[in-house]
């Protein structure tokens, strides 16, 4: 009798043992794509900023001598002028990628903004300033396209006012 009391207890912690180590799984499981889910989102903040850093430098270089920069080394010295004027303060990467951003270029390859080349799916789907309206619409990072585009009245000689294809 005591030796199948016994063995009924062996039975009943492996069975709670088993439990643990799945209640345990599940934890590390949820954790672990909430984690993926917050560095995402913070990717996600640093690319909206830095697309608009080079949306912002791209538009103030064009306002200053009504075209677009040929390099993005254009937009951190501009020697054109009598004292060098720094549209932009350093080359960000994409941080989406880890990589340079895509270009986009207009007709004459002259530089009118950047995108990632990433293909995730944005978690931000509303809030955007007029100028990234179309940011409500996309499907991937790939779509969210930080270009300048001068407005009415803008236009000069030589440039476009037409966003290209960037791929």
């Amino acid at each position: 009798m005591m030796r199948q009391a016994k063995r009924d207890e062996r039975g009943s912690t492996l069975l709670m043992v088993l439990v643990a180590i799945v209640i345990l799984g599940l934890s590390v499981g949820i954790a672990g794509s909430s984690w993926k889910t917050i560095v995402q989102r913070e990717r996600e903040q640093e690319l909206y900023f830095r697309g608009d850093q080079y949306r912002r430098a791209i538009a103030d270089y064009h306002n200053a001598w009504g075209v677009y920069p040929k390099r993005l080394e254009d937009l951190l010295e501009d020697r054109r002028a009598l004292y060098v004027q720094r549209h932009l303060r350093r080359l960000y990467s994409d941080p989406m990628t880890g990589r340079p951003f895509e270009l986009v270029r207009d007709d004459a390859g002259t530089i009118m903004g950047v995108y990632s080349a990433d293909e995730g799916q944005p978690f931000r789907r509303d809030g955007f300033p007029p100028e990234y309206d179309t940011f409500r619409k996309a499907t991937s990072y790939r779509d969210w396209i930080f270009a300048f585009e001068p407005g009415p009245g803008q236009e000069q000689e030589g440039t476009q006012d037409q966003v290209g294809s960037p791929r």
